[in-house]
């Protein structure tokens, strides 16, 4: 039954997460809320550990989620419950392609998607930073300063230092990984 569940919650997911990996953010938290598969302290080291493996993040995270759950098989079970509505929406377009190019209506429909991934996106960030900054119970801070100073160095140099800016992500995470262990956190 629980490899059932576990396609449903991602097919779900699937579906409804347009925008790539970080809009399926606010559906994994609600996973956790229903299930507790996870707590909401793993979804943010799922997401880092996500971020930095290769291949995209809504599936390294529906696999990680899955094989926690249920082993191989829940791994299995999730990340083909991710996939699926894709690979049927990308046949169905597919089929229709020249219809779908011509249409306002879709392109209309395009044009809205976009400002629904922004909003999930939006909240995905914020989620994490409330996950990561505060505490559930007080809403204090609890970041290390030295955190927060790496975070906004990154902040900094991926945005307004022409040299750093065009840099290959990689870099600023090994950077940061580096860091985290000199400075243990």
């Amino acid at each position: 039954m629980i490899y059932l569940r576990l396609f449903f919650e991602f097919f779900k997911t699937g579906l409804f997460a347009f925008g790539g990996g970080m809009a399926t953010v606010p559906f994994l938290q609600d996973i956790s809320a229903r299930t507790g598969w996870f707590t909401q302290e793993k979804l943010a080291d799922m997401i880092a550990v996500s971020e930095s493996t290769p291949g995209p993040i809504g599936v390294n995270m529906a696999t990680y989620t899955g094989f926690t759950a249920a082993g191989v098989p829940g791994a299995f079970c999730a990340t083909a419950g991710l996939v699926l509505p894709c690979f049927i929406c990308i046949l169905i377009v597919s089929r229709v392609l020249e219809k779908f190019r011509s249409a306002k209506l879709v392109d209309r429909a395009f044009y809205g998607l976009r400002a629904a991934s922004a909003a999930l996106i939006a909240s995905a960030l914020w989620s994490l930073c409330r996950i990561t900054f505060l505490t559930a119970e007080t809403g204090s801070l609890t970041a290390a300063p030295e955190a927060l100073i790496l975070a906004a160095v990154i902040f900094v140099l991926t945005n307004f230092v022409k040299k750093t800016k065009n840099m290959h992500p990689a870099v600023f995470i090994l950077f940061s990984a580096a860091v985290g262990v000199i400075f243990k956190f």
